[in-house]
């Protein structure tokens, strides 16, 4: 028996991780990194550019330790353009709430009538009075979203189907009430709130709009890549600690109640046991992005708006654009983003030529889909180790 190795390294591990580069706050300069740097083929981006294409993006980046790497543009979009967000516009919304509490506005724990006054929903006084803050926040307001018009912000709108923090649902009308929540706390506008505290520390451009019962933020593609670099050091921008509510902060990209594992605050968490999608309250066993890094954290909005931030590899991947599908948060689609980044690598040699790390120790042995198999199995299968890296190793006789 002879045994191949095709090895693509998720985490990429061989490559120290230098200090974070930060782009300028008021120009348009930005450095970058060559992807030879990380061994990655130029015929394997540019298949992923086919496929970007394709399947009608706008742009694509991805960020190693703040520098880019990749930066494309499609059907006349540029880094100037400005694109809608949809859903992934959510995550910005949930720090600028963070925001908030850390200046002492409001509490997530506080009921939500505290800013939206009594009879904003037209449930019963005592279920109205037990969301909060916080359940907007997480999904689990148990207002029914099963209505006719989901983003209906109107009182008659809100129904009651469950008490809240009893059910999780992907329901946009709650969550875009987060808007007045945050500004009747603060008494500013939302978008000056927004610029003065995020925005104009980060360099960032963009606005909320209303579309619509919609709340949607716009911006260019660095902008968006800028706030996937902030999240990626933890509310800290090159010294300035944006985010001091560190209790905040960990509690949004992590695990925020036990209905859905996969669900922040308004954050999609990879790697966790289960998950649920909008529309369904089916629960799947498995994390979201079986071929992605396990701490990856996720802004994710309808017609393919994405942020990937992935700690662990120092890294952040951005793409706008039109429709690829037709879900309403690019599940599938990120899937097939990360085949084609894990397929990066030039590295290609047989098992007995090459030793990466001969401390490491075999954590895993699973196929394409995620399920756990026998190392000896005459299939491709995905080897993880304890360093993080993974192969893909297919045995022939």
């Amino acid at each position: 028996m002879k045994e191949f190795l095709f090895i693509f390294l998720i985490s990429f591990s061989i490559f120290s991780k230098a200090q974070t580069y930060f782009p300028p706050q008021n120009n348009s300069q930005w450095d970058t990194i060559s992807a030879s740097n990380f061994n990655w083929c130029q015929d394997k981006i540019d298949s992923l550019y086919v496929f970007l294409d394709s399947t009608n993006t706008k742009s694509f980046m991805l960020l190693k330790g703040g520098r880019i790497v990749l930066e494309k543009y499609f059907n006349g979009h540029s880094d100037t353009s400005y694109w809608y967000w949809a859903s992934a516009g959510k995550t910005l919304t949930s720090f600028i709430t963070g925001i908030a509490q850390q200046e002492g506005y409001l509490n997530i724990y506080d009921t939500s009538s505290n800013y939206l006054g009594s009879g904003w929903t037209n449930c019963l006084p005592t279920d109205e009075e037990k969301i909060t803050i916080w359940n907007q926040l997480t999904m689990t307001s148990g207002l029914d979203d099963l209505v006719i018009d989901p983003f209906c912000t109107d009182d008659t709108c809100l129904n009651y189907l469950a008490d809240a923090g009893t059910r999780w649902a992907y329901h946009n009308a709650p969550y875009t009430l987060l808007r007045p929540v945050v500004e009747n706390a603060t008494n500013q506008g939302f978008n000056l709130y927004a610029y003065q505290k995020i925005l104009n520390p980060t360099g960032m451009d963009g606005l909320y709009v209303y579309n619509g019962y919609g709340n949607i933020f716009s911006s260019t593609t660095r902008s968006m890549a800028r706030f996937g670099l902030l999240i990626q050091n933890q509310g800290n921008w090159n010294g300035n600690q944006i985010m001091t509510d560190t209790s905040y902060f960990n509690q949004m990209i992590s695990t925020s109640q036990s209905l859905n594992n996969s669900y922040g605050y308004l954050w999609w968490l990879n790697g966790k046991s289960s998950y649920r999608l909008p529309v369904s309250q089916t629960v799947f066993f498995g994390k979201m992005f079986q071929n992605a890094p396990n701490d990856l954290i996720a802004a994710l909005g309808k017609n393919g708006q994405i942020i990937h931030v992935v700690p662990s590899e120092d890294m952040v991947v951005v793409r706008m654009g039109d429709n690829p599908n037709n879900s309403l948060i690019p599940f599938n689609y990120s899937i097939e983003l990360w085949n084609y980044i894990n397929d990066f690598s030039c590295i290609s040699s047989e098992i007995n030529d090459i030793n990466l790390n001969s401390k490491r120790k075999l954590i895993k042995v699973f196929d394409f889909l995620g399920r756990e198999k026998n190392k000896n199995s005459k299939e491709p299968l995905l080897y993880l180790y304890s360093d993080g890296s993974v192969e893909k190793k297919i045995i022939v006789d």
